[in-house]
């Protein structure tokens, strides 16, 4: 049986390498037709990448995205799980905070904050972390209030008979049964905190692969452009293996280790 599903993983690895060989060849293929300002060759790309990593004042633009995805991350976390605190210990205040709140952190567009935040606090570092902090918000938002809402009030009161401060309870009971809701509110916000990240870097940054692109297509460069959202991708994937993922694996064994 295990031989059958190691088989089976392999040719499902297989066949998505396959694909991405493919799409390559196609790439190459396509770009043999066309004009290189309008589809450049992926080996023009892939030197570009090269260019980017390696070269300082290229490479900081990759640090200074990097940094300030992180950042909005963790804060998004941070407000979705206190707001949705809120909302739960007032009851008064879930009407306001998961129906009125909520209802605009949804509908806004992404372009509309960057355009507010371009006004209202001029091009900065503080205006892009702003812009995907409050993108990303509703995502964990949703995600902790849906958490608190599942709760096991049983444990939660046996809890609270033993504890002598209620801080104790959230921190030893509450807070370990919401890290299902917390990784994945993780894992959401940190992969639509990647796509909104050029977006805000376009309208309120000077630094940045946003930024990085912007004078690329000012001057019609194409190379520049889709090297840059490969390296996205790229710090996307990183990220993901080397961040997300572990902090799941550990969340996991912890919840386990709870339950056992």
């Amino acid at each position: 049986m295990r031989a059958l599903l190691s088989a089976k993983g392999f040719g499902q690895r297989a066949i998505a390498e396959s694909l991405v060989l493919l799409a390559l060849a196609a790439w190459w293929w396509s770009s043999t037709h066309m004009a290189t300002a309008v589809l450049p060759p992926p080996q023009a790309v892939f030197n570009r990448l090269l260019d980017i990593a390696t070269n300082p004042s290229l490479s900081w633009h990759v640090l200074i995205t990097s940094l300030r995805v992180l950042t909005s991350v963790v804060l998004a976390l941070a407000l979705g799980f206190l707001l949705a605190l809120l909302a739960h210990a007032v009851p008064w205040l879930s009407g306001v905070i998961m129906d009125r709140v909520l209802v605009v952190l949804n509908g806004m567009p992404s372009v509309g904050w960057a355009i507010l935040a371009v006004i209202w606090f001029k091009v900065s570092d503080f205006t892009v972390v702003f812009v995907q902090v409050m993108i990303l918000l509703p995502f964990s938002l949703t995600n902790f209030a849906e958490g608190l809402r599942n709760l096991d009030r049983e444990i939660i009161e046996m809890a609270e008979s033993f504890a002598r401060y209620r801080a104790a309870t959230l921190t030893k009971v509450v807070i370990p049964m919401l890290m299902p809701y917390g990784i994945a509110a993780l894992r959401v916000s940190y992969g639509v905190c990647w796509k909104i990240a050029l977006i805000s870097e376009l309208f309120g940054a000077q630094s940045g692969l946003g930024y990085l692109m912007l004078q690329a297509q000012s001057i019609g460069d194409v190379t520049t452009v889709i090297a840059t959202c490969v390296a996205i991708v790229i710090l996307f994937t990183l990220g993901e293996a080397c961040i997300i993922n572990p902090i799941a694996r550990t969340a996991r064994k912890d919840i386990a280790r709870a339950e056992a």
